[in-house]
């Protein structure tokens, strides 16, 4: 990781002009002309995802062509002073997973997300099992001991990150499966890429419900804990720019996980315009936020999650998307999925960036988390997931009560 005194903020990263189809289409020039933007905007650390089905176009081939770019990426980004955590198996993204076309099942079966692969969007059918499967976890750490030979020791080179919300398009059978997954992850890396710190991007949703990887599990592997967390999509919080819900989730997911944790997405969808937020609010589940409101909403967030201890804070994303990309998935449908950017898509910085300006330091823990947060000691870790919504409202409630906040759901 790091070094100890630096509070990492970084950017979750595609590009305007090309979205999740970017590395189909790869420009340097327009890498080198983003990353230039976000180093003049003071940020330090980009995550990039290896998009599946363009890195391993089968189980037992990687696109040398695909390598080639993101080491070139890496170049860019050690010119601009960044460094950069790869995300392999993406995986699902903006609401749809983005699969290779040998990774879909000869079965149907519902799916809670629309599957794109090949060019073509599946509503209903079924994935083979990522850990389960022998073909599939040796493919998995086939990509992984490719793109770490192939980038191993590279100046912005900062740690890898095993997936991007992995539940939403494979829950494992069972703990014991997670746990032998992780163990082959994370040990074909450090096999690889010696040295370097590894992660997994949980989310929300795995501490919501019991998706049978828990942070306990994920913790006993990784070097650190990973959690994205929207206060407008969680369903136990009032006020969708409680910027304390996301340093709550941070503490909830280091009680777990007995890790330090970064937060690893954050952010809420914004539009200068009042016509488009009318629109998008007849249009999508989601509504867009005023730029203004959302700046205070980013600073806030950086700043509590600091306060908490927290390894840093990386924002969603780094621009809107440019309209010619409006009709193709995902943007076709998820209407607020193209506003999330700290950048419009004329490259313009919206109020927001404000919160990424100044350089914080990471504030180490001096005493242990239940020392910290005494509320925690009257919980128990094994007990959480047997009612994870009803325990997460009523510890919010005491979080809050504890930073002397007005608990939601009590007086």
């Amino acid at each position: 990781m790091s070094d100890d005194a630096t509070f990492l903020q970084g950017i979750n990263y595609w590009p305007i002009h090309k979205a999740m189809y970017w590395w189909k289409n790869f420009d340097p020039v327009e890498v080198d002309r983003d990353f230039r933007l976000l180093q003049q905007h003071s940020f330090g650390l980009v995550r990039l995802f290896l998009t599946w089905e363009d890195f391993q176009p089968r189980p037992d081939r990687i696109s040398d062509t695909a390598l080639q770019h993101l080491a070139l990426s890496l170049d860019i980004a050690a010119a601009r002073g960044l460094k950069v955590m790869p995300t392999f198996f993406c995986g699902h993204m903006s609401g749809v997973n983005w699969m290779p076309a040998w990774m879909l099942a000869e079965h149907s079966e519902p799916q809670p997300f629309d599957i794109y692969a090949g060019g073509v969007t599946y509503k209903d059918r079924g994935l083979r099992d990522c850990y389960t499967d022998g073909e599939v976890i040796s493919a998995q750490a086939c990509q992984i001991a490719a793109v770490c030979d192939h980038i191993h020791g590279h100046e912005a080179l900062f740690g890898y990150d095993l997936g991007n919300e992995n539940s939403n398009f494979a829950i494992p059978p069972n703990r014991d499966a997670a746990c032998r997954w992780l163990e082959i992850m994370t040990s074909t890396i450090h096999q690889h890429s010696p040295g370097y710190s590894v992660t997994i991007g949980m989310h929300s949703e795995d501490l919501e419900q019991d998706r049978r990887m828990w942070p306990q599990d994920a913790g006993y592997y990784c070097d650190y804990l990973s959690m994205h967390g929207y206060p407008s999509y969680l369903s136990w919080i009032r006020d969708p720019f409680d910027a304390h819900a996301l340093a709550f989730l941070a503490t909830i997911t280091e009680w777990l996980g007995g890790k330090p944790v970064l937060l690893e997405e954050f952010g809420a969808p914004t539009c200068r315009s009042n016509r488009e937020r009318e629109e998008a609010s007849v249009l999508s589940l989601y509504p867009l936020f005023n730029e203004e409101q959302a700046r205070d909403f980013y600073c806030q967030s950086v700043d509590l999650l600091q306060q908490e201890h927290c390894l840093g804070a990386i924002a969603w994303c780094f621009a809107d998307y440019h309209p010619r990309l409006w009709d193709r998935p995902p943007l076709d449908r998820r209407i607020h999925e193209r506003y999330f950017g700290l950048f419009r898509s004329d490259h313009s910085a919206k109020p927001a960036i404000e919160a990424f300006h100044a350089q914080r330091q990471y504030i180490p823990a001096q005493s242990p988390l239940e020392v910290r947060h005494p509320w925690l000691r009257n919980c128990v870790r094994d007990d959480f997931y047997t009612n994870p919504i009803g325990h997460l409202s009523a510890m919010y409630d005491q979080y809050r009560l504890h930073k002397g906040l007005k608990p939601q759901h009590f007086v």
